[in-house]
């Protein structure tokens, strides 16, 4: 245990290592860029491996978490002058409170059930913000205040891998108490888990709650970094791209479902002279991994090399 324990943080030091050189060796503003937003997509992937692959609940409805979070903190930065930084919170807080009531609404709801309902929900989101021109202006954008005075990639980039580091070891710390271990009894079998003395109600309600607050951590960052916010961002193909990736590089392992998310979104940009045949190709890796990988591609060697799971 101590072995593992030692790899572990061996592996953390390193990727943190690592991170923080990558800004001084790449200079080029357009892969920074690129970097940035694969730190995003991998924070999404961890935060569904959370709620799916540790919590068992598949649910379709972190993007429009994430869009919630941004546009709240936008629409209050335009309309009522509020400070940058109180509208940020006000998004994060803003996504965890229709994360605590999803997570009530969905409490009866398993498999297929589940799944339907969060994407009813994220899709009436998107239609609601694409509609609403008035104060959204719909498809045409809403327009957002920037983080930081320059057009520098690199204050994103760091913001948003301390944001990721961050992230990556509170959710890794909730895992490993005792939540965690009512969160994967839920998994298995709920009603055998309620049996045992565990509070099925409580425990997923957190779980909802908990990937809610991480889900509007990176909207809020991905509204100011972005500058501009689109209803479409929330779309089901996007969430579907998502789900993907933390799949591909192993669902069930918090690190590889991050991993996953980077390297494929690197991957997806590096194919972007292919067009639309980079996401044929992306389909079929994934078809692919769920036939002869169900562990993911990633995950087996996380545990082969650090000798235990996340």
């Amino acid at each position: 245990m101590k072995k593992a324990s030692l790899k572990k943080a061996t592996l953390f030091v390193g990727l943190l290592l690592v991170g923080l050189l990558v800004p001084l060796i790449i200079k080029s503003p357009y892969w920074l860029h690129v970097f940035v937003m694969a730190y995003f997509y991998g924070l999404l992937a961890a935060t569904w491996s959370f709620l799916d692959g540790y919590a068992g609940q598949f649910s379709f409805g972190n993007i429009a978490l994430v869009v919630i979070a941004g546009y709240t903190s936008g629409l209050l930065g335009t309309y009522t002058g509020l400070p940058l930084p109180l509208g940020m919170i006000a998004g994060v807080l803003a996504a965890g409170a229709v994360g605590l009531i999803i997570g009530y609404l969905c409490l009866r709801f398993r498999g297929a059930y589940l799944s339907l309902f969060t994407i009813a929900f994220a899709e009436a989101i998107r239609i609601i913000l694409n509609t609403e021109h008035k104060f959204t202006r719909g498809p045409c954008g809403l327009r957002v205040e920037g983080l930081f005075g320059t057009s520098s990639q690199v204050p994103y980039y760091y913001l948003m891998f301390f944001i990721l580091a961050v992230s990556l070891f509170m959710m890794y710390r909730v895992l490993k108490s005792r939540w965690g271990l009512f969160f994967k009894a839920i998994r298995e079998d709920d009603e055998a888990a309620s049996s045992m003395g565990v509070n099925i109600v409580r425990y997923k309600i957190i779980a909802f709650v908990v990937t809610s607050i991480f889900c509007g951590i990176g909207g809020v960052f991905y509204a100011h970094f972005s500058q501009m916010l689109t209803p479409n961002f929330g779309q089901i193909a996007t969430m579907g791209l998502v789900i993907g990736m933390a799949i591909i590089g192993g669902v069930e392992n918090l690190i590889a479902a991050m991993l996953g998310g980077i390297i494929l979104e690197f991957g997806l940009e590096g194919l972007r002279e292919f067009g639309a045949w980079r996401m044929v190709l992306f389909g079929g890796l994934l078809m692919l991994v769920v036939r002869f990988a169900r562990n993911g591609l990633l995950a087996p060697v996380y545990k082969k090399v650090i000798g235990e799971e996340v």
